[in-house]
Parts: C-alpha cells; sequence; structure tokens
C-alpha cells in the first residue's frame, strides 16, 4: 500500500505542507535480536494501557479519553526533537491553509485588542476592500453573533468558508455615529507571500514572508513587474528574509533557483543510504546577474536559511543583517485519515545550506537544530480572514 506525505521545511512554531512523496513499504525479517527488542517493546505497551485504565478509573474528575490519546501522541513526538509535533484535526486544516496560501475568504487581516476584533487592513482587491472595509474598524459581530468572548481563531474561521457564500458584519468605525452593517460574499482569498516596491528609484526592494505554495510564482511576477518599472536604471535587488520562519522545501529550492545559474541548493539525508537527495540549480538568472542582497535576522529560519545559504555559498548574493535562527532539519507531514490530523515528523537532515547562516563569518554547515521559536513574519496574533 503506498502512502502519500508531503515534505515541508519549518521553524519551531509553524507547519504546512502539499509536497507529495511517496514511500513503498519495506520488507522486514526478524532474527532473535528483533524479537526481543519487539517483545520489550509489548512490554511497554501493555504499561501505556495500564497507566491509561488507572487514570480513567482513579483520576479525580473523569477524563476525556480523546484527550488522553493525543496528549500521549503528543508527548511521544515531542520528545523526540522540538520540530516534530502532533496536529489535531483543526491544526492540520489550519496548516495546510497556510501551505495552499489560499482560502475561502474576506481577504481581510485582523487581530484582537482587548477582547475586540480589529481590522489590520484589508488585502487588496477581495471582498473586505471593495467593500470599504477600512484599517482600525472594530468588527462586532459576525452573522448577528456577538464577537466578544471568542478567540481570534473561532473568530477567523467564521470569517473563512467555501467561496460565494455570504457573511453579515457589523463594524464599528470612528467618526461614524452608528454602527455600519456589510455583507460580503466569500472569495477564493491569496496569501502574498510576496511583496515589492522600488527603493531609491532604482533598487528593487521585495520582501518574502513565508515559503507557500504561492511563494516562487509569487517572486517572479514581482521580479518582472519591478523590471519593467525600474528599467534600465535597476541597480539591483534586495530579498528581505528576516523573520521569515520557512515553509515548504520545495519552494526554498525554485527560490534559491531562481538566482542561479548552476550549483547545488541543499541536500538532505534520510535513515538510510539511499534516502540522500541533493537538488541543483538549473540555468536562468530571473535577475539577470544584477547584484542581491538578503537581509536576514535571528527569525530567519529553515527554508530562508537554505536561501540565504545556497546564495552566499555561490557567491550570488551579500548577506546583511544577524545570524539566522540556526534549524537544520526537515519535516514530512503524514496525514492520518479523516478526522484524525497528522504527524509532523522530522524525517531528513540537511547535509548542505542547513544550520546557522552568518553574515558576517559566511555560512557554516551545522548537523543539528536549535530549539527555541522562531516568529511568524506577521506576528503570532494577527491572522487573516
Amino acid at each position: 500500500m503506498m502512502r502519500k506525505t508531503s515534505v515541508i521545511l519549518l521553524s519551531a512554531a509553524t507547519g504546512a505542507a502539499l509536497t507529495l512523496l511517496v514511500t513503498q513499504p519495506r520488507a522486514v525479517f526478524v532474527g532473535s535480536s528483533a524479537r526481543a527488542a519487539t517483545a520489550d517493546t509489548y512490554r511497554q505497551l501493555n504499561l501505556f494501557g495500564d497507566v491509561f485504565e488507572r487514570v480513567r478509573s482513579d483520576y479525580v474528575e473523569k477524563p476525556d479519553d480523546g484527550k488522553l490519546v493525543e496528549s500521549a501522541i503528543s508527548g511521544m513526538l515531542s520528545g523526540l526533537d522540538p520540530h516534530s509535533s502532533y496536529m489535531d484535526a483543526k491544526s492540520f486544516r489550519d496548516m495546510q491553509v497556510q501551505t495552499r496560501g489560499e482560502f475561502g475568504g474576506l481577504g481581510i487581516e485582523v487581530t484582537m485588542e482587548e477582547g475586540l476584533i480589529k481590522v489590520v487592513s484589508p488585502i487588496d482587491d477581495t471582498p473586505a476592500s471593495k467593500a470599504g472595509i477600512l484599517a482600525n474598524d472594530i468588527i462586532t459581530y459576525l452573522d448577528d453573533e456577538q464577537v466578544q468572548g471568542l478567540t481570534l481563531n473561532q473568530a477567523v474561521e467564521k470569517m473563512r468558508g467555501p467561496v460565494n457564500t455570504k457573511i453579515k458584519l457589523k463594524i464599528i468605525r470612528k467618526g461614524a455615529d452608528t454602527p455600519i452593517d456589510v455583507t460580503l460574499v466569500r472569495d477564493n482569498i491569496r496569501v502574498r507571500s510576496v511583496r515589492a516596491r522600488i527603493e531609491a528609484d532604482d533598487i528593487a526592494y521585495i520582501r518574502v514572508t513565508t515559503f507557500n505554495e504561492q511563494t516562487t510564482e509569487g517572486l517572479k511576477r514581482e521580479v518582472a513587474n519591478l523590471q519593467s518599472q525600474i528599467g534600465d536604471k535597476l541597480k539591483g535587488f534586495i530579498i528581505d528574509l528576516r523573520n521569515n520562519p520557512g515553509g515548504l522545501l520545495e519552494e526554498a529550492v525554485t527560490v534559491s533557483d531562481s538566482f542561479l545559474d548552476r550549483g547545488e541548493i541543499v541536500s538532505t539525508r534520510g535513515r538510510n543510504a539511499e534516502e540522500t537527495q541533493r537538488r541543483s540549480a538549473h540555468p536562468g538568472d530571473l535577475t539577470k546577474g544584477k547584484p542581491v542582497i538578503v537581509l536576514i535576522n535571528g527569525g530567519s529560519a529553515s527554508a530562508s536559511e537554505i536561501v540565504a545559504g545556497a546564495l552566499q555559498d555561490h557567491k550570488r548574493a551579500t548577506l546583511v543583517g544577524t545570524r539566522s535562527f540556526g534549524k537544520g532539519s526537515v519535516q514530512t507531514i503524514i496525514p492520518l485519515g479523516s478526522g484524525n490530523g497528522a504527524l509532523r515528523l522530522t524525517t531528513r537532515a540537511l547535509l548542505h545550506a542547513v544550520g546557522q547562516v552568518d553574515p558576517g563569518q559566511g555560512h557554516r554547515p551545522r548537523h543539528r537544530s536549535r530549539a527555541g521559536r522562531a516568529g511568524r513574519a506577521e506576528g503570532a496574533h494577527r491572522h487573516q480572514g
């Protein structure tokens, strides 16, 4: 039986994946030592069963069996390394949305202040922007349900939904005498992981906030737009990867390839020697050889470090900033079936373009992961609906 899995490069606090791998079942030959190990494993599983039953029968309050099992799975995975974890069904859905970079929603970025949902900004050309939603608007009701009392995640989940479905918002706006009622029709919203602007009339500045399925295409689009606007005056590019926590391995490879004509970008090793993979660049530099500066800091992790390290190693870019986060492993997302969530399991180590990238001392590969947390580009308490 073949099992589909997804490969992703993650920071300590992020997740997502849709790049599929296929793994074949392996033949297993059991010798005497293997049988002894198996017997010991079953004894330990019996111990777990005994503890589970004792908790169910004797704990001061009746526990939720499902939560007990989920907690046991989470403990098993978190004991492996800082990046392996269990995702329940909701977390898995959220991760898929983040990785795809698109969802059915309103196109509105919100945060929570003092228990109220506040608009940070509407996304251009979305139902929210077309309806006149403004930054600093306060959303008080969603479909006649009071927002106060909901968590930010709960409010965002209510704003998202199938495309072409309606939702009614009640908004308090500074300067307006009465609340404003707005009915919006959900549309397909694409999260912009790449933003760009022109600096000093002749410098192309490109900000990459995460590596999702839209990143490489977004990069190509923004580079073409900037080249068209600046024309022959274009002196070079600034690629801002500060506080970018990573994302999809494939996107890190293709973004790196966009600036390189040749050379190895990254290589990974699995448990078995035959699982070693090497990824190299193809001819074709998107920026046509223009100088490139890459900005990084301590929040630049995983996929960001692959890009920064590869461009530095091949002398294609100058790195500016502070030493990066230092994460040298790849996680595979393994779905567990309908309603059961998924495993985020470390399955590979990075061999090339791995670990901390230091603008001052050059890129130094390290075969380890650092525990800790890399911040998200937009902050831990800001979401899009």
